[in-house]
């Protein structure tokens, strides 16, 4: 009896603890789980932190990349006007070079004054200076092109190849990263030939070269020509997209 009595005390010890201790041992237990769940947002945030950190170095990366794609696109475009140009102008002067021979042949019992054989020399020499020049460009030459076109350009100020060697010239300087002297070969070319039909072209060269320079006011006042004056040639739209982002 004894025995059961001593139970019983203890059975009733045991119970009064728990009623004493349960709401502490509570406590306990949910502060264990809001610090699991602490731990558990703050590795959230860290592999969030992780995930955004790797997707703006791809979107550096891809704005790297298309900004290598457009200076090709820009390159290629100029190689292919070259090309263009060229083979439009070889057969112009192909056909100008039949109608003067006709000409001559029907001169031949006039005696050549001096002053027109000096003339046929000096163009003879200004297409040969030219030639040389387009063909260093074409060779990718850059440098040499450029210094070429600049030596025509003083040696033959009134000549029909003028024009071209400013504007190709511009380009060759571009693409040589003279950028100061394309600059200012590409605004004389608008400025002179403001019909030609490279004038869009060419001011979009310009403002590249402008770009590069970090001379965003001339870059911008420059668009604006090219989004007026220009509007239709896919330049000049070009241009108006690019000042509508502004």
């Amino acid at each position: 009896m004894l025995f059961w009595q001593r139970g019983a005390v203890l059975l009733c010890m045991v119970l009064g603890l728990s009623a004493v201790h349960g709401p502490a041992c509570a406590g306990m237990f949910d502060d264990e789980e809001a610090r699991a769940r602490v731990e558990a947002l703050r590795k959230e945030l860290s592999q969030s932190s992780a995930t955004i950190e790797v997707l703006r170095r791809n979107q550096l990366d891809f704005a790297n990349q298309l900004e290598a794609m457009r200076a090709d696109q820009a390159k290629i475009r100029g190689q292919l006007e070259v090309l263009t140009y060229e083979l439009e102008a070889t057969q112009k002067r192909q056909k100008d070079f039949y109608v003067d021979l006709d000409n001559r042949v029907r001169k031949l019992e006039q005696p050549a004054p001096t002053a027109t054989v000096s003339a046929a020399q000096d163009e003879a020499a200004e297409a040969r200076d030219y030639e040389a020049a387009v063909a260093s460009l074409k060779a990718l030459k850059y440098k040499v092109a450029a210094d070429q076109f600049g030596a025509f350009i003083a040696t033959y100020p009134s000549s029909t190849f003028t024009a071209s060697a400013y504007y190709w010239g511009g380009y060759a300087n571009a693409q040589n990263r003279n950028h100061v002297k394309a600059v200012e070969l590409f605004g004389k070319f608008a400025a002179t030939w403001p019909a030609d039909e490279r004038v869009p072209g060419a001011l979009e060269s310009q403002v590249a070269s402008y770009d590069a320079l970090k001379d965003s006011k001339s870059a911008e006042a420059t668009l604006v020509i090219l989004a007026t004056k220009y509007a239709s040639s896919d330049a000049g739209k070009r241009a108006q997209l690019r000042l509508k982002k502004k």
